[in-house]
């Protein structure tokens, strides 16, 4: 496929990130984010980088998941985000390309964990300082430049919801 159009899916799923910190709600955080991640699912695959592929394609059903948090009591239950991340370590193994592979798993291992805290502060923080970051230099590693713009936004992005929403305001999801 077209290196350019690989690329451009990249950007689109950029677009759907930078939205989705702008809401103070999880439910419609988790939501553009699902779209982001399938977009970007699909550009790692075209990439041949499958690491992260396979383990957006865990986050999709994740972020699915978690958008009925409080309806699925069984979602609630705290083995499992324990089952999901050892699923994202058994695609480390899986897919191991080198320590490339491991940014991928230590960034959907880090996010799973946190989004069962059903907190939008501590998921903000732990996106800021280590999802994003590993993913940053993931997309460094395999040129998804989308990628790299994405996480780059992303982290300012958390950063202008913090502004925005306050400390207090992002302690409860609305």
């Amino acid at each position: 496929m077209n290196e350019i159009i690989i690329q451009i899916i990249g950007f689109v799923a950029v677009a759907a990130f930078i939205l989705s910190y702008q809401i103070k709600s999880n439910r419609w955080l988790l939501l553009l984010q699902l779209v982001g991640c399938a977009l970007f699912c699909l550009q790692f695959f075209l990439l041949n980088a499958i690491s992260g592929c396979f383990s957006l394609a865990v986050t999709i059903i994740r972020n699915a998941l978690m958008m009925k948090y409080k309806k699925w009591k069984w979602v609630q239950w705290k083995g499992c985000p324990i089952l999901i991340s050892l699923l994202f370590i058994a695609i480390l193994f899986i897919t191991w390309n080198g320590p490339v592979s491991m940014l991928a798993c230590i960034a959907s291992v880090s996010s799973t964990l946190v989004y069962w805290t059903n907190s939008p502060r501590n998921i903000r923080i732990v996106n800021l300082t280590c999802a994003s970051p590993c993913w940053l230099l993931y997309d460094v590693l395999v040129r998804s430049y989308g990628g790299i713009v994405s996480e780059s936004i992303t982290m300012l992005s958390i950063l202008i919801s913090i502004f925005r929403f306050g400390w207090k305001g992002l302690e409860n999801d609305n």
